[in-house]
């Protein structure tokens, strides 16, 4: 289905409750002092709040004029689950305050799950792990409210990111990797297609690609990963194979494709990663029609 066919379908988005992404604090209520003590984060949170150089100048930001947009939360138990404003409490703590301004609004899990989502999505430089767990939270939320865990579905949760319905599954398949593998693919030792035929071996599987990774300083390539995903499937995966296949020499093209050359057939707009998934997209169909 097309991307102008999904957008007729109304789901449920952060949008729809409370208005435009660029308005993501503007939601109707009243503004209350909250302390910090008592502002606890929304439960499996998927972005990182690092102490970094961007929270070093958020901070002092805070420090000199306050918060200036108040984040949103809502009651639970004691104390209030912070849906929106993570960073601004991390920021606020820097700063010495003891409370910062929040909207309290009374919102379901999935409901708040795809504010949390919707709010932080348009950030620059987003860890793929972050956008793995974030299109996973958000896909459950919809499946929870009725709406198909399928491609139209997909392509809503990716629209805001300019994600295709393809991509979108890709990073929700990392959410299945183990911890050290999705490191791998945050500091770009493995790319998004591998790591998404690896995410369908066997935990036992995982840890022993990971192990070979550290000790021969390999990583698969996509046709490697392919062919782990195969070996596992048909339940022959071996570590002595692992071993054998990431050490295997793979073939070097001798040609290159310059980027103007590719980019005269896509619109623009388009992404490195979007024009490559096409082009992988349509050399398997090619591959497919070939006996």
């Amino acid at each position: 289905m097309s991307r102008r066919s999904a957008e007729k379908i109304k789901l449920t988005s952060f949008e729809d409750l409370f208005g435009s992404s660029a308005d993501s604090e503007k939601v109707p209520g009243e503004v209350q002092e909250i302390p910090l003590s008592q502002l606890h984060a929304f439960h499996n949170h998927p972005y990182r709040v690092q102490d970094d150089r961007s929270m070093d100048e958020l901070a002092e930001s805070v420090r000199q004029y306050g918060v200036l947009n108040p984040g949103l939360a809502r009651k639970a138990g004691n104390g209030y689950e912070l849906i929106s404003g993570h960073r601004r409490k991390r920021a606020s703590e820097l700063a010495g305050l003891n409370s910062m301004p929040v909207i309290v609004k009374d919102l379901t899990d999935d409901e708040a799950a795809i504010i949390v989502v919707d709010s932080n999505l348009h950030r620059e430089n987003l860890l793929p792990s972050e956008k793995a767990r974030a299109y996973r939270m958000k896909m459950e939320a919809l499946k929870h409210q009725g709406k198909k865990d399928g491609h139209l579905a997909a392509e809503m949760v990716g629209s805001q990111s300019k994600d295709s319905y393809r991509t979108v599954f890709r990073y929700i398949r990392l959410t299945y990797l183990i911890p050290p593998l999705l490191e791998c693919v945050d500091q770009k030792m493995l790319q998004l297609t591998s790591a998404e035929s690896l995410s369908f071996l066997q935990l036992e599987e995982q840890e022993w690609i990971f192990k070979v990774i550290q000790n021969q300083k390999v990583t698969p390539n996509k046709r490697q990963a392919l062919e782990l995903k195969r070996e596992s499937e048909q339940g022959i995966l071996t570590y002595e194979k692992v071993k054998s296949i990431l050490n295997r020499k793979t073939e070097q093209l001798d040609f290159t494709i310059s980027a103007n050359q590719i980019r005269k057939y896509f619109p623009n707009g388009y992404t490195k990663e979007q024009m490559m998934e096409i082009i992988f997209q349509l050399l398997d169909s090619w591959k497919s029609t070939r006996h």
